[in-house]
């Protein structure tokens, strides 16, 4: 038996953050993932996803600017280029990661981790004991239950994608359907989401959803609201996906699911290692310390129910893990006033509160409100879609919320995001002198 004074489930952006932490002050540490080493983020979602969004966006102003002095090529995204260019980002992380976990005498371990007892797990025939022990095991597809569900594909096998075909069903509003859905329309693809309810993006403020859904129309996107999948068929040589609000049937080359993701926790055998588990992940207390098992914390997608899936968050619950085990439970993370991007054409972000969760807690608001489409930030790329809401509080104009679609939204979010955590009021920004022409010199003129 191996003993560690930790032993980490998981490669990504949490679980390396502790590993590097507690390496960095002398610990033995052991870093355990069944899938390559590099995490969801390097290898499966953020940065693949960003390459893929960013070409297809300067495609989109190209296009967009033909009129105006910018010869556009009538041919579409070069599929087979752009995913090779993807692949110089995300092929060299995992030899990347282990080398460096090498250099600094963390052991790594492939394959599926799970518990043995309360201190100890299971590598194929191998056993880690550790003193403590981290699980940042990351998040995976929600499963489906109508028939036909192993038809889909995920977004990882999307970004794997060599060829791009011709029709693509996306089964879920979430913003992983909607930000591949924009890529793929781009690239020449006929695409339809499809979203059980009427709202799809349920995470961002309902008005700027209603002004995005509309920009993914006008860009070729067929989105379908109300329309719960019932089943997926193979006849051969195309795929026929049934929904049950509009009763029709839909042809299609390739079904993605978008609907949704859950903390990857099952093969971990939890209650083999006496940790509880919420219905959304492992339960937490407020250190990110199981509320069963001292000698286990939790970090980024794992973390049950407490924290947006984001991979600052990821990073910063890492960080407070690492702290907790070195010193003592004495962290604590603050969730307040974390910035979230859509990164569709144009961008959608949103940080804070909404006008209804506001005035769910009770709070007296004001929502200043722009259609920013005719803006210089807007007209400059040929963008006709752009818009904005912030939430003050009535009186004292202090931000609670900041809701915006544009190009460059998310720059000008993470402004905001620090002005509503550091208790800015709208004036504060008003006086504030950004270099112009800037995205972020719009934000005095919409709060």
């Amino acid at each position: 038996m191996d003993q560690f004074d930790v032993v980490v489930i998981g490669s990504g952006s949490a679980g390396n953050t502790v590993a590097h932490a507690c390496n960095d002050e002398g610990l033995s540490v052991a870093v355990v993932d069944h899938d390559p080493f590099g995490g969801t983020c390097a290898l499966r979602g953020c940065t693949p996803k960003k390459v893929l969004v960013g070409a297809s966006t300067i495609g989109e102003h190209h296009r967009s600017l033909s009129e105006k002095g910018v010869f556009a090529s009538p041919a579409p995204v070069d599929w087979p280029g752009l995913v090779a260019f993807k692949r110089e980002f995300t092929d060299p992380v995992t030899e990347a990661r282990l080398e460096e976990y090498k250099q600094l005498g963390i052991r790594s371990f492939q394959g599926t981790a799970r518990f043995i007892s309360s201190s100890t797990m299971k590598v194929g025939c191998t056993s880690l004991s550790s003193t403590h022990i981290v699980i940042a095991s990351g998040a995976m597809p929600r499963q489906l239950s109508f028939p036909g569900a192993d038809h889909l594909v995920t977004n990882e096998d999307f970004l794997g994608l060599d060829e791009l075909p011709a029709r693509i069903v996306f089964v879920g509003g979430g913003y992983i359907s909607f930000e591949f859905a924009h890529v793929a329309a781009r690239a020449g693809a006929d695409v339809t989401i499809l979203h059980r309810s009427e709202q799809p993006l349920k995470q961002f403020d309902p008005v700027l959803v209603q002004h995005f859904v509309e920009a993914s129309r006008d860009a070729g996107i067929n989105v379908v609201v109300n329309a719960p999948v019932t089943g997926v068929k193979w006849n051969g040589d195309e795929y026929t996906v049934q929904t049950s609000g509009d009763q029709r049937r839909y042809a299609a080359d390739l079904v993605v699911h978008g609907a949704g993701r859950v903390p990857q926790l099952d093969a971990l055998d939890l209650s083999a290692g006496n940790v509880e588990r919420s219905p959304r992940g492992v339960a937490v207390t407020n250190h990110l310390q199981s509320v069963s098992n001292e000698a286990v914390y939790a970090a980024g997608d794992a973390v049950g129910g407490v924290s947006p899936p984001l991979q600052p968050v990821a990073i910063r619950e890492g960080q407070i893990v690492a702290d907790n085990i070195l010193n003592g439970n004495r962290s604590t993370i603050d969730y307040d006033a974390v910035p979230s991007i859509l990164f569709g054409i144009p961008q959608v972000a949103s940080v804070g509160h909404t006008e209804e969760s506001a005035k769910k807690q009770g709070l007296d608001v004001v929502v200043r409100e722009h259609d920013l489409s005719s803006w210089l930030s807007s007209r400059q790329v040929g963008n006709t879609h752009a818009w904005s809401r912030v939430i003050e509080e009535r009186g004292s104009g202090r931000l609670l919320g900041a809701h915006i679609m544009a190009p460059q939204a998310g720059d000008m979010i993470n402004v905001l995001a620090l002005a509503i955590r550091k208790g800015f009021h709208a004036s504060d920004l008003q006086e504030a002198m950004f270099a112009f022409p800037t995205s972020t010199s719009d934000i005095p003129h919409i709060v």
